[in-house]
């Protein structure tokens, strides 16, 4: 397919692919789970050039970047297990790029992960996974 086929398709309201339709469905639902936690939400799909940041929160004095895993069966593994030590280090470097934005605040961060389990394109379940895992090196401190 060319660009232009491409950009007439997209244009043209042509739905988008299954697994985007379920990876939205999987963050919004999270977004909902976590403000009913009592997190406050700030951004959504958070870009720099390092990377992508699914939810990023506040919770209380701590700043929760999110990386939402959405899966319509458990059967090769859990979700979380997708994010591997490559996602954990791009994850850690747009950490640090949102945080330059912000001008370096001194504020405690954690990653977290949230299991979206879908059956016929329902949530089933959702699984908050606080805190998984510490900055990758060599970006973490000690």
């Amino acid at each position: 397919m060319s660009l232009l086929e491409k950009l007439k398709a997209r244009f043209a309201g042509k739905e988008k692919p299954e697994h985007l339709r379920r990876g939205e469905l999987g963050e919004h639902a999270a977004k909902k789970h976590l403000q009913k936690l009592g997190l406050k939400f700030l951004t959504a799909n958070f870009r720099s050039a390092r990377g992508e940041i699914d939810l990023i929160f506040r919770d209380t004095d701590c700043l929760c970047f999110v990386e939402v895993k959405t899966r319509s069966s458990e059967n090769w593994s859990r979700p979380a297990a997708a994010v591997n030590s490559e996602r954990r280090r791009r994850l850690s470097q747009c950490a640090l790029d949102y945080l330059r934005l912000l001008k370096n605040p001194p504020v405690k961060i954690r990653f977290d992960i949230v299991e979206v389990l879908l059956k016929d394109a329902e949530v089933r379940e959702i699984r908050h996974l606080p805190n998984t895992f510490a900055m990758s090196r060599p970006f973490r401190y000690g």
